[in-house]
This record gives structure tokens, sequence and C-alpha cells, in this order.
């Protein structure tokens, strides 16, 4: 810890970084986080030069983070999140209510959390807590409101609601592309440097399946970079260490926000879907009723 005192000497700086790398904007961090938009800035400038390395690029009227803010941006925002639900379970007494959800790291890391500022502004009054976990844990048990999974929408004695389908394309960032050159083929994707999901709990599909979508055979040598969680996968992507295999309902945003790029045309459907589950006995308390309102309306 005295190594990473010497690197970031102030959390603040991480505070200022993590919201002007999410919102693209020192003014709009500043805002935020209710101080100046020269201090952001300052505290960001402190960070690179503590750090020996540029984090943003600023042009005239934006802000663009370099391939090393991406990667700690990343770092950053998902430390950031487990710092913040620890907390929040410290604090918390046993007669307060919350709202408890269940999902992997990689929802919550890229779904949850770049919504949960828009719905923590709008209901003030509700605590969500998140519980990330490597497998599919029964929420009736662990007394939790709500968990994610993905299946056929068909789980006895819970109900669902579908967040979206289970959809996958290739993903890479811009520097990957830049220096490795853009496929040519779903053929020529094989060449490239792939990077696999070894899931032990949840079995998902890969690029086996997603090559013979493709009518492709491929070859799994074991080879390759490999990780058992699939937002590490993600941030191995966005580094620019190869090309991942995106789900849909966790990359959209990224797309969307240029970190990654989705490579050529090719998609599989694996038939199934994202659901929020509850259990069927009882009613939804209020908080919880709202919390699934506010989801249902995440994918209207």
């Amino acid at each position: 810890m005295r190594k990473l005192h010497q690197r970031i000497q102030s959390p603040a700086a991480l505070f200022a970084f993590e919201a002007a790398a999410r919102l693209r904007s020192f003014t709009a961090a500043a805002k935020e986080l209710n101080v100046s938009q020269p201090a952001v800035s300052l505290s960001v400038k402190k960070l690179e030069t503590a750090l020996g390395s540029a984090l943003f690029e600023r042009g005239h009227r934006a802000i663009t983070l370099t391939e090393a803010g991406e990667r700690f941006f990343a770092d950053v925002s998902f430390g950031l999140m487990h710092i913040l639900n620890s907390a929040e379970a410290v604090a918390s007494r046993p007669t307060e209510e919350y709202v408890s959800l269940s999902c992997s790291t990689a929802f919550a890391h890229y779904w949850m959390l770049p919504r949960l500022t828009t719905f923590r502004r709008d209901n003030p009054d509700i605590d969500i807590r998140l519980q990330t976990t490597d497998k599919d844990i029964d929420i009736a048990d662990e007394a939790l409101s709500f968990a994610i999974r993905l299946g056929s929408g068909n789980w006895p004695g819970y109900r669902c609601l579908r967040l979206g389908p289970e959809q996958i394309y290739p993903v890479c960032s811009p520097a990957y592309l830049a220096g490795n050159g853009t496929p040519e083929s779903d053929t020529d994707l094989m060449s490239h440097r792939l990077i696999h999901l070894d899931e032990p709990h949840r079995p998902r599909a890969g690029w086996r399946e997603w090559f013979a979508e493709q009518g492709l055979e491929f070859a799994d040598t074991g080879g390759g970079l490999r990780f058992n969680d699939y937002a590490l996968v993600i941030q191995a992507a966005i580094a620019g260490e190869g090309v991942a295999c995106g789900w849909h309902h966790i990359v959209e945003i990224l797309v969307k926000q240029g970190l990654l790029l989705r490579v050529g045309t090719g998609l599989y459907d694996i038939g199934q879907g994202h659901y929020v589950l509850w259990p069927a006995h009882g009613p939804l308390g209020p908080k919880a009723s709202r919390v699934l309102e506010w989801l249902r309306a995440t994918v209207n």
C-alpha cells in the first residue's frame, strides 16, 4: 500500500479521473463532483504525472482517453464499484430496507454501473446492493430481491423479466485494429489474437460456437489469452490485447462510446436471453417494485 500511496497520493484524484473518463468531460465531472473545472483538471494532471503516462488526449472542445487511460479507467471503475459495495455493506443496519441484486461481475460493471448514477439521482431513497458471484446461487435461500440469469425464461418458482437476447459478435479496441489490421473475412479472423472465456460455473458460448454459426470449423487448441471472468475478457479487449466474443448486452455501451469496435458482420444469436428473476411467492415490496419498473423501462 505504501507503493500505491506513492503513485496515487489523493483518492480525490481517482474520483476526478473516473468521473471525467466516464462523462468524457472535465466540466461535467466537476459538476457531478461539485468542484471547479480547474480542480478536476489539476487532479487529473497530478495523477498523470505520478503515473508517468498521459491518460487523456485533450482537444479544443473534447477529451478522449488514451490507450493507457482506457485500461486504467476499466480497473479504477471496477475497483471503486467494489469499494462502494463494501462500504455500503459495512454501513448498513439490519432495520434498513434495501434492494439486492445478484449478477456476474461483467454485468455489474458494464451494464449496471453506467446506469446507477441516473437511478440514484431519481430514486435517492432506494439503496441497491449488487452481489457479484461466479455461479448462479439460489436467490430465495440467500434472501435476495433479484438475480440476473441467462436462459429460456423458465425457472419454476420464479417470475422473470426479459432484458434482451444473447447475441454474440467479435469486438476489439481501435488500437488493436490499428496495429494488427482489420480481418478481411471470418476465416481471416482465426489468425488474429483471440481472447477466450473459460467459465467454470456458467458455461457460455465462445469462439467455437460463433465460428460454427458462420459455417466454419474452429479448432481450439487451448492456447491464446484466456480468462475465467468475462469482465477480464472485456478489459483485455479494451486494452488492445486481442479480439473477444462480444455479448451484446454487455458491450453495446462500450461500442457506442468507441472503446470497442465491432469486427465484421457475423452474428450468433444463441436463442436464449438475459432475465431478471425474483421469487414468485408473495408480492414485491414498494422499493423492489420501483427497481423492477426501472429495469423494465431500460428495455422498452
